[in-house]
């Protein structure tokens, strides 16, 4: 089988690496890191059997969705959760687990047909949520492509839909208890995304690696003046 995965994400990268090196000589799997790599020109030298989109930030054009068979990994149990910041969302909502839902892409985003889903827990922050999603996806999810006949099941049920959020929501609100603020500043603690902050005069105060026990909230901070 040939088999494109296309992903940014430092531990994606890892593990798609280790994937690929596991299936030497028995899968051709082709690691794509860079959106410019992801053309029809490449994809029609390759002829993928799958393309796969862990953790994918842009836009996958028609002309490539509609050529080949593209299955992103959306963390919410779809239909619930459609759109943008889901790990985000499904914090701020109280959710302490989802699913991790493998789609065929269509027009309509995170609206495609369903290959399989796979529970994971919400515990520890951004980063480490993703680590453990990322090992799922590559451990579990994408070796059933090719080990199973997969076909993709209609979603069931009524869409509710994310909306992704902005850097200026990171900020911390007066009036939050300490787990508000514990769950705003973990869920914002990965590569790539804006931590949580505050503003104090001339500077921006940014957390991370946030520790909640016995009443007691502590975090790093980063000190940096305000533009």
């Amino acid at each position: 089988m040939r088999v494109i995965i296309a992903t940014i994400k430092s531990w994606n990268i890892e593990n798609a690496e280790r994937l690929r090196k596991k299936y030497v000589g028995e899968h051709e799997i082709l690691v794509l890191t860079d959106r410019k790599e992801l053309c029809l020109e490449q994809l029609g030298t390759f002829k993928p059997d799958f393309i796969f989109f862990p953790h994918w930030s842009y836009i996958i054009p028609p002309e490539i969705f509609e050529k080949y068979i593209c299955v992103v990994f959306h963390m919410t149990d779809l239909p619930y959760g459609r759109g943008g910041s889901p790990l985000q969302n499904l914090i701020v909502r109280g959710n302490t687990k989802t699913k991790i839902s493998a789609i065929r892409v269509e027009q309509e985003v995170d609206a495609g047909p369903i290959y399989m889903k796979e529970e994971v827990s919400l515990e520890g922050n951004a980063r480490e949520i993703f680590e453990k999603i990322s090992h799922i996806i590559f451990e579990r999810m994408i070796p059933r492509f090719w080990e199973e006949h997969l076909e993709p099941k209609e979603q069931q049920g009524e869409p509710i839909f994310f909306k992704r959020r902005t850097p200026q929501e990171s900020e911390l609100k007066p009036g939050q208890s300490l787990i508000e603020i514990y769950d705003y500043i973990r869920m914002l603690d990965a590569e790539g995304y804006p931590n949580a902050f505050l503003d104090f005069g001339a500077y921006r105060l940014s957390f991370q690696n946030a520790k909640l026990s016995d009443g007691r909230l502590s975090a790093n901070v980063i000190w940096e003046e305000r533009h």
